[in-house]
């Protein structure tokens, strides 16, 4: 447990310094605001978020995965299947639920009242990858809960995915240049930033499309996919139509956002 730990941290700060890097010599979009403000805030945000959820659910995904290994529950600790085998399709079945529940985030107005906070950040870079609010990231935990419970993941493929998710979701928020021809390339096994940017559109059905955070594959499959802004990434409007003030950006004003009337 404590191996894992340290290995997930370990990927995390790498990858973070990395885009980190590479946005601030190659950025795609020109920064609007002071970035070390907006770093501080978000940074400030991912520590409060993996308190709150240690205090929450004191119990990792990892040793739940554990603990139902030993009590044969969950499809497939009832199956014969080979390990590897296993591991590939929990980590496929785990992307398809964050898919899944990105998308219900959206439609779901009680949800969207919290995941909104993510994307009212008007600019986009790394670190927007961690701008989630406390309460959706307890939500989140508890949807992939119950996703782990149903199919019996492995430790390996939580631990593997959760690895994946959380590089993915740093590395397709970077505000980074990507030659288009790699992105095309790119694009067809990950979410690049290009395609996740559409996303946080400030226009509604730009911001209702590409909810992969992963793997690319669900958004064409469930025809939410979008290749390109009408705008263009560099005449793009990124956030939304409410809580655009800079003052939004401070962390307080983040935290209590899903509580006050949009402005």
């Amino acid at each position: 447990m404590d191996t894992e730990s340290v290995l997930r941290i370990s990927c995390y700060v790498t990858i973070l310094v990395a885009v980190a890097v590479w946005e601030t010599l190659s950025p795609k979009r020109p920064w609007i605001g002071v970035r070390r403000e907006r770093w501080l805030n978000h940074l400030l945000l991912a520590a409060i978020n993996a308190g709150v959820v240690r205090v929450v659910i004191p119990i990792s995904a990892v040793a739940l995965s554990l603990q139902l290994e030993s009590h044969n529950l969950g499809l497939l600790n009832k199956t014969e299947f080979p390990f590897l085998f296993d591991v590939v399709i929990a980590v496929l079945l785990l992307d398809l639920a964050i898919y899944a529940q990105h998308y219900y985030f959206h439609k779901i107005p009680f949800f969207w009242r919290f995941h909104r906070m993510h994307h009212t950040d008007r600019e986009f870079d790394v670190t927007t990858g961690v701008r989630f609010h406390p309460i959706e990231i307890v939500i989140s935990m508890a949807i992939k809960f119950v996703v782990i419970s149903i199919i019996g993941a492995p430790a390996v493929a939580i631990i593997a995915f959760e690895i994946l998710l959380n590089a993915t979701s740093l590395f397709n928020h970077g505000n980074v240049r990507i030659p288009a021809s790699v992105d095309r390339l790119l694009r067809l096994i990950v979410v690049t930033p290009d395609m996740h940017r559409v996303h946080h559109s400030i226009i509604h059905d730009e911001t209702d499309s590409n909810f992969g955070f992963n793997l690319p594959w669900w958004d064409r499959l469930f025809g939410t996919y979008r290749a390109q802004p009408r705008d263009g990434h560099q005449d793009m409007t990124i956030g939304l139509e409410i809580f655009r003030d800079v003052s939004e950006g401070k962390l307080g004003r983040l935290i209590t956002q899903p509580f006050r009337k949009p402005v």
